[in-house]
């Protein structure tokens, strides 16, 4: 594909837009996993919109056959009309035919992607299809915007595992329950219904088997609409998992992480029903479930982003392998003293040693706060 504009190439109806685009392909959060969200605005030379949609569910048509059809719907010829997409266009033959071959063949004139798709059966080649039937192209548009709203698949075509999201809810000296375990509610019922929301975008809610036998929780999404529920797995290295434990309960998948001994186990035996798989997981030199396998386990399921809502040794463990790309942390206003940490991942040498992060988001949610942080240095780092 030759080189295409850059922004300040771009007019002032590029940029509208694109905006526009990427408040359809918002519409697609915890609706398309493990495809990305994707919007699409068509328009014509005046700047009217001829037709709009986003990609809907896995299977289901991408968003530049919804905005074809909508602009269909409604009676307008998009002959050389200017399609704006916040991903570029696909060129390949998946469970849906190629969206640039569709773009081809209703005759538009000019595509603008915000960004080059980073799948390698993509990476560019649906541009340079369209580019080769004559069609004009540009990229580069809102780029950073469109990245990450789809961060997870970014990471997981990138670096082949999904992008980890720590979630913890704290009292301001940073415990998140009592020394036995108590910790309903730390965090008012509007933080909670937030922290649903970021399940909702997850392709997989995660715990460990500790969780589990402690506080028995669904790890469905509830408190906010949604169309999916997410993929739930618990680390549980020799199925420990109780038969009646509420995760197994509610409908939707739940994939229990051991290892390959406890296939064998009677405990197996015990678990099996329709909607739980027993997925084994090498271990590492300490004999625990390696969690780097754990991630990659969940990247060829296609799970995007990964939620992990666990106790404070395995988001210690997390935080100690440098797996966690971001971390939602829900403040409330208490002061508990003695009980659990956030990440119990042992003592650091010196100061020095601190994995430095950046704070990418500070909002009152309720009576509480919720903080968002991610590396300073690693994938999806801030600018």
């Amino acid at each position: 594909m030759r080189d295409t504009p850059t922004s300040s190439s771009f007019t002032a109806h590029d940029q509208v837009a694109m905006a526009q685009a990427l408040t359809w392909a918002a519409l697609g959060i915890g609706l398309t996993d493990p495809n990305p969200r994707v919007g699409c605005v068509i328009s014509d030379g005046r700047g009217r919109v001829l037709g709009a949609g986003h990609t809907q569910q896995a299977g289901g048509p991408h968003a530049e056959i919804m905005a074809l059809r909508a602009a269909q719907a409604d009676g307008h010829d998009v002959r050389g009309a200017t399609v704006h997409v916040t991903l570029e266009p696909c060129a390949h033959h998946g469970r849906t035919p190629p969206c640039a071959d569709a773009l081809v063949a209703a005759g538009v004139g000019r595509v603008v992607a915000a960004v080059l798709d980073p799948n390698p059966l993509v990476a560019g080649q649906g541009l340079a299809r369209l580019q080769a039937a004559g069609i004009q192209v540009a990229h580069g548009l809102m780029a950073d915007a469109a990245r990450e709203l789809n961060i997870g698949f970014f990471s997981r075509m990138l670096r082949g595992r999904p992008w980890v999201r720590l979630k913890v809810a704290a009292s301001l000296d940073g415990r998140t329950a009592l020394p036995d375990g108590t910790s309903q509610w730390i965090t008012g019922p509007e933080a909670r219904a937030d922290g649903h929301a970021w399940r909702r975008r997850a392709g997989a809610v995660l715990t460990g088997i500790g969780t589990v036998r402690e506080d028995d929780p669904r790890l469905d999404v509830r408190l906010v609409p949604t169309a999916r529920q997410p993929l739930r797995v618990v680390l549980d290295a020799r199925l420990d998992t109780p038969p009646s434990a509420r995760l197994l309960e509610v409908p939707g998948e739940v994939l229990l992480c051991c290892t390959a001994a406890a296939l064998n186990s009677t405990r197996a035996a015990a678990l099996s029903r329709s909607n739980v798989t027993l997925a084994p997981v090498q271990t590492d030199s300490n004999g625990w479930i390696d969690l780097p396998a754990v991630l990659e386990t969940l990247a060829r399921r296609g799970v995007n982003e990964l939620h992990i809502e666990a106790g404070q040794h395995l988001n210690g463990s997390f935080v100690r392998a440098g797996l966690v790309d971001e971390y939602l942390v829900y403040l409330a206003p208490k002061l508990i003293g003695a009980g659990r940490d956030m990440a119990a991942f042992g003592p650091l040498a010196a100061l020095a040693d601190a994995a430095p992060l950046v704070f990418t988001d500070l909002t009152r949610v309720g009576g509480d706060v919720r903080l968002m942080a991610r590396s300073a240095t690693g994938f999806g780092s801030p600018a």
